[in-house]
């Protein structure tokens, strides 16, 4: 824990998203100042609503495309927390220039504002998807080769080496957060998010993309962002990459027949077929966290319990 007033501000992109806004949170809980840049694409700014008013809090809604806009922010800052990006996977597949633009050319932007700025850390949210579809399983951190496959996997992958150059270049103390599927109350995409607006829709009926079997590990946002916090209090490398996820894992099957009798258990689950829900899904995922254990910190929840809690 970071006393109040004994660092500068800090700086978070992405700040209005689903797991942005709950680290906001809990940086101003700590003490801390708090600079938000968001362009609003994805995140939200009433998920900031609450907080808003703390005269700690500032927010700039700015494009990191466009660098003169956000520089400023940059100025006297301790820590960025570089959280904005694409997060549909499935867009990035699509057109893949967005995760070019959106991943990893926005990241060097900040990277470059954080070193023209003397920013002592770089904080970044990556993901498990930099492992592709791993033959071991729990994946630890120094798995390889890393295959991603999916245009979104490869971007986090080329900016975590960035990262790595930058911190061994201009002495930028980095850290590398290898998540897995990351559920809480800001949700605007994912499975569990996508079925409750399909049932909505037709409540009769529950499609499931693929044949249901697809199994992953997934953490709630505020196990993710107490996680990300004590790593960054406790190891202290020039590039620390740390997995974060549950010890376990659950179906896409057994998430839709928990939603589904949380709707009221009438609709019929019909699946799509195949392995994979789309191009460039993982349909097995589990990360090893034991790195993550071995400093101090463990998830709260297991893998149904988080599903259950969204």
């Amino acid at each position: 824990m970071v006393a109040n007033g004994a660092a500068g501000p800090v700086v978070v992109t992405g700040g209005a998203g689903a797991i942005g806004a709950v680290l906001v949170r809990a940086l101003l809980a700590e003490g801390r100042k708090v600079r938000v840049i968001d362009n609003l694409s994805g995140g939200r700014i009433e998920h900031l609503t609450e907080v808003l008013a703390d005269p700690r809090l500032s927010f700039l809604e700015a494009d990191l495309a466009d660098p003169d806009r956000y520089q400023e922010s940059f100025r006297g800052a301790s820590e960025v927390w570089h959280l904005a990006a694409n997060a549909d996977i499935q867009k990035g597949t699509a057109d893949p220039g967005i995760d070019l633009r959106e991943g990893l050319l926005n990241a060097f932007r900040v990277m470059d504002a954080a070193r023209r700025h003397a920013v002592p850390k770089l904080l970044f949210s990556s993901s498990s998807v930099v492992y592709g579809q791993p033959s071991t399983f729990p994946t630890p951190e120094g798995y390889g080769p890393l295959l991603p496959e999916s245009i979104y996997g490869a971007s986090k992958l080329s900016v975590e080496a960035f990262l790595s150059g930058f911190a061994h270049c201009y002495g930028i103390r980095t850290y590398l957060y290898r998540f897995a599927n990351i559920i809480g109350p800001f949700m605007t995409h994912g499975v569990i998010y996508d079925f409750f607006e399909k049932l909505r829709r037709d409540p009769s009926r529950l499609e499931v993309l693929g044949d249901g079997r697809q199994a992953k590990s997934y953490l709630r946002s505020e196990d993710c962002v107490a996680g990300m916090m004590f790593i960054r209090d406790h190891a202290a490398e020039p590039v620390n990459v740390f997995n974060l996820g549950a010890r376990d894992r659950i179906s896409v099957q057994e998430i839709a027949e928990r939603v589904v009798a949380v709707h009221g258990g009438r609709a019929r689950i019909e699946y799509t077929g195949g392995e994979r829900g789309w191009v460039g899904d993982v349909p097995r995922q589990l990360l090893d966290i034991t790195r993550a254990e071995r400093l101090g910190w463990t998830p709260t929840l297991s893998s149904p319990a988080a599903v259950d809690r969204t």
